[in-house]
C-alpha cells in the first residue's frame, strides 16, 4: 500500500493529462473510493511543508528543527557551581549543544520575554530539582514552559532529583512546602498561578527521570556519565516524517499510545487497520516519533508487503531490523531462517519499539517476530494492515480501526492542501465545503484533490466539481 500511496502523493509534477488520470484510477482502486472525473492538469502541485511557526502544526507530525540539544533548568544558588556545572561540561564535551543560563539574566522581567525561546528550541529539557528549586519563581516559570512544550511540540523533559526526594517534589513537602508557604503569602491575589506551579511539579515528578541517591551510590561523576549516555541515546533516535498537514492525528495517536500501555513489562502488540488511504501508516509513524525515546532501540519497517515480494525481500527486512535495533551494520544474513535465529539471539533481552507497516501475510511476521519472546520484556510492536482477520490470526493485544476524518477535520485538511498558507475567500470556502461533503473523510483523497485544485481559478474549481 505504502508504495502505491507514494505514487499518488509524490512531490513531483505529473507530466501529462493521462498520467494524472491514471493516479486517480489508482486512488479509486486502493481505497474503494469513487471519484468524479476531473479536468486534467498540466501539472500537479507538490505539497508544501507547514512552517514551524504555524500554531496549528501538530507535535506528532515530524521532529521540529531544534537549535539546542539540551536546555538545563536549575536553581543557580544550589547547583550552578557544582553539579550543574559538571553536567554542563560533560554534555559539551560529548558534543551535545546545551543551553545554560550562564549569565545572570534580570529576574524582574517576564520569563516569556527572555527564556521561553531557548526552551522551545531545545530537543530535551533537563530539570535539576534541588532543595531550593521551588523557592524560585523563575525556575517554576521555566518548568511551566517546559511542560507546555512537552505537550505542544513533543519536547522531552527529564527530571533529575539531585538532593531531594521525588516525593517531596510531587507532594510539595520538606523545603518545597516552605517555599509554597511563602508563595501563597506573596501571591495571595493570584493564587491560581501558585496552584498551577503545584500542578506542574506533580506532573514533572511523575516523569521518568534520575534520582542521584538511588544510582551509582550517589557518586556524581558516574551519575553524570550515565546521564550523558542517556541523552546521546535520546538524540540518536531517528524521527520519521509523518505528514505536511497532520490534521486529526493527535487524538488517534493518543488512542494507540493508550492501547500500547508502554510501562507494563509484557511484550505487547497493537494492530492498526482500515481501508487504503485512511492514514494507518501516518498514525503508526506519529506514534513511533512520540515513543521511540522510551526504548533501548527502535525500528520502523515501512512497506513490508511490497518489499517482501522482491527477491530476498524478507532477508532485507531482517537485516534492517537488526541493524536499527542494535546500531550495527556488521550483520549479513544469508537466508530467512538464519535471520530469524539472529533476531531472537540478539534482541531477546532488549526492550524495543518496532513498527511493521503493511503486513498482509503471516509469513512476514514469522520472519520478523516469530514469537513475542524474540524481543525483550517491555517491548512494543505496532502492525498496520488492511486485513482485520490477519490481526486476529496474529493474536494482537488490541486492534485499532482507523475511521474517516469528521467533516471539520476533512475541511481543514482539504483547505491546507488547496490553499497552503493562504486563507480561502468566502466563494472558495463555499465550494470547498461542497467538495468535502461529497468526498468524505478519506485523507488520501482530500490530499490529492486539494493539491490538484491548488492555485487554480474559481472557474476551474467549478468545472472540477461539476457533474
Amino acid at each position: 500500500m505504502h508504495g502505491k500511496l507514494n505514487m499518488i502523493t509524490q512531490h513531483s509534477n505529473f507530466e501529462s493529462d493521462t498520467q494524472f488520470q491514471s493516479q486517480l484510477v489508482r486512488l479509486k482502486t486502493i481505497s474503494n473510493f469513487s471519484i468524479r472525473h476531473l479536468p486534467s492538469p498540466t501539472s500537479a502541485r507538490s505539497m508544501a511543508t507547514r512552517k514551524n511557526s504555524d500554531p496549528s502544526f501538530s507535535s506528532s507530525s515530524s521532529a521540529p528543527q531544534w537549535k539546542y540539544d539540551v536546555f538545563l533548568s536549575f536553581r543557580g544558588e544550589d547547583t550552578r557551581k557544582k553539579f550543574t556545572d559538571h553536567l554542563y561540561t560533560a554534555l559539551i564535551h560529548a558534543g551535545i549543544h546545551t543551553f545554560r543560563d550562564n549569565d545572570e539574566l534580570p529576574r524582574g522581567e517576564d520569563i516569556s520575554s527572555i527564556i521561553s525561546r531557548p526552551i522551545q528550541e531545545s530537543r530535551i529539557a533537563i530539570v535539576v530539582f534541588s532543595k531550593g528549586y521551588a523557592s524560585s519563581t523563575w525556575c517554576l516559570g521555566e518548568l511551566s514552559e517546559i511542560l507546555a512544550c512537552k505537550s505542544a511540540i513533543g519536547q522531552l523533559a527529564v527530571p533529575i532529583f539531585y538532593d531531594i526526594d521525588p516525593s517531596d517534589v510531587r507532594k510539595q513537602t520538606a523545603s518545597f512546602a516552605e517555599a509554597f508557604k511563602r508563595h501563597e503569602e506573596r501571591f495571595k491575589e493570584n493564587i491560581e498561578m501558585v496552584n498551577k506551579w503545584r500542578k506542574v511539579l506533580v506532573e514533572a515528578a511523575n516523569l521518568s527521570g534520575w534520582h542521584l541517591q538511588e544510582m551509582e551510590n550517589g557518586h556524581e561523576a558516574k551519575f553524570i556519565e550515565k546521564m550523558v549516555e542517556d541523552v546521546l541515546h535520546k538524540l540518536n533516535c531517528k524521527y520519521l516524517t509523518v505528514a505536511s498537514y497532520p490534521v486529526g492525528i493527535d487524538s488517534r495517536v493518543k488512542d494507540v499510545v493508550s492501547m500500547l500501555s508502554v510501562y507494563t513489562d509484557d511484550v505487547r502488540t497493537v494492530g492498526i487497520y482500515g481501508m487504503g488511504g485512511i492514514g494507518k501508516t501516518t498514525i503508526a509513524k506519529a506514534v513511533f516519533n512520540e515513543l521511540c525515546n522510551e526504548f533501548e532501540g527502535s525500528c520502523c519497517l515501512l512497506n513490508i508487503k511490497e518489499i517482501s515480494e522482491q527477491p530476498s525481500g524478507l532477508v532485507q527486512l531482517q537485516e534492517q531490523l537488526i541493524s536499527d535495533l542494535i546500531q550495527s551494520k556488521t550483520f549479513k544474513i544469508n537466508n530467512v531462517d538464519r535471520g530469524s535465529a539472529l533476531i531472537k539471539e540478539r534482541l531477546c533481552h532488549k526492550r524495543v519499539l518496532v513498527v511493521l507497516d503493511d503486513l498482509d501475510q503471516l509469513k512476514q511476521l514469522g520472519a520478523l517476530m516469530g514469537e513475542r519472546n524474540w524481543f525483550g520484556l517491555g517491548s512494543r510492536v505496532i502492525i498496520t494492515t488492511r486485513d482485520e482477520h490477519l490481526l486476529t490470526q496474529l493474536q494482537v493485544h488490541n486492534k485499532y480501526l482507523v475511521e474517516e476524518l469528521n467533516h471539520d477535520e476533512s475541511l481543514q485538511l482539504f483547505i491546507a492542501h488547496a490553499f497552503k498558507e493562504n486563507r480561502p475567500t468566502e466563494e472558495f470556502l463555499g465550494i470547498s465545503k461542497g467538495v468535502v461533503q461529497y468526498v468524505g473523510g478519506l485523507p488520501l483523497a482530500l490530499e490529492v484533490l486539494g493539491s490538484y485544485l491548488c492555485k487554480r481559478s474559481i472557474g476551474e474549481w467549478r468545472s472540477a466539481v461539476r457533474n
